[in-house]
């Protein structure tokens, strides 16, 4: 397997030189964030995207995965989400991921990950929601299929699809290799499910990971290293699978000291 780490860290750093230093630290590949103020596809011309994989090449990095999660550009974390009330707001969350899919194939990303429905207003509409964000990936499964992107769910605590039973619950509703899983430890982690074992529950849709320590069950993300989570047992079972691809260490609390930050995972990760 092959460790990336993530630009939403850096947003208190240009795009072009937080690929630099995630670089210059030993990491092999960089998640991009799809938003502002990094890579949110409004404010990105064709020169800019030449910029950007000019300095992957000079750099000698892979993109991990492009972070089409947040939606600062036009809200906050979460909103617009997919399944918002009105469908002038669901479908700025579509028009956005299916910019994020053409950007994928400028940049030569080979999957993009998005939130798992968006939190849950109102939980007896559980059903409803359920079905506008099937309707919302229906939209985007065509261009993804198209361009050859996959398209990774992440389940994540307090949103519509939290754990490894609603994850697979809902894959039910499609057929498709390029509708996956992005398997971020520290979320099902969260919600009282042990990574290592959902490796081998989860294999078939796993195409990417996020790592992030995690103390007392709460979601916040910490250093690894710095919380419960034995990373150990999850990476043997990892290698058991005969994982290769990315694991991209997503730590956007540490804004304000990302280079340190990265540095001390790197150091870890060398250690197990």
């Amino acid at each position: 397997m092959k460790f990336a780490f993530s630009t939403n860290a850096f947003t208190n750093y240009p795009l072009i030189q937080s690929i630099e230093e995630i670089s210059k630290i030993g990491y092999e590949g960089v998640e991009i964030m799809c938003d502002v103020p990094h890579a949110y596809p409004p404010n990105l011309n064709e020169d800019k995207i030449k910029e950007i994989n000019k300095t992957l090449k000079n750099n000698k990095m892979q993109i991990s995965n492009l972070n089409a999660f947040t939606l600062f550009g036009l809200g906050d974390t979460y909103h617009p989400s997919w399944i918002e009330n009105t469908k002038e707001a669901r479908d700025l969350r579509i028009n956005h991921t299916i910019d994020c899919i053409n950007l994928a194939e400028k940049l030569g990303a080979k999957n993009i990950s998005i939130e798992p429905g968006g939190p849950v207003e109102i939980p007896s509409n559980r059903d409803k929601y359920l079905e506008l964000y099937a309707n919302g990936i229906r939209e985007v499964l065509p261009q993804a299929e198209k361009k050859q992107i996959k398209i990774l769910i992440e389940p994540e605590p307090e949103l519509l699809l939290e754990s490894s039973v609603e994850f697979l619950h809902f894959m039910k509703n499609f057929d498709s290799e390029f509708l996956k899983l992005n398997f971020d430890i520290g979320h099902f982690y969260c919600v009282n499910e042990d990574p290592s074992m959902l490796v081998l529950k989860l294999e078939e849709y796993i195409e990417h990971f996020h790592m992030a320590d995690i103390k007392n069950r709460k979601h916040y993300h910490l250093i690894p290293g710095h919380g419960s989570i034995d990373f150990k047992k999850v990476l043997a079972t990892m290698d058991k699978i005969g994982y290769d691809g990315y694991v991209t260490v997503e730590l956007y609390p540490y804004k304000t000291n990302p280079v340190e930050a990265a540095s001390i995972s790197m150091k870890y990760l060398n250690s197990i």
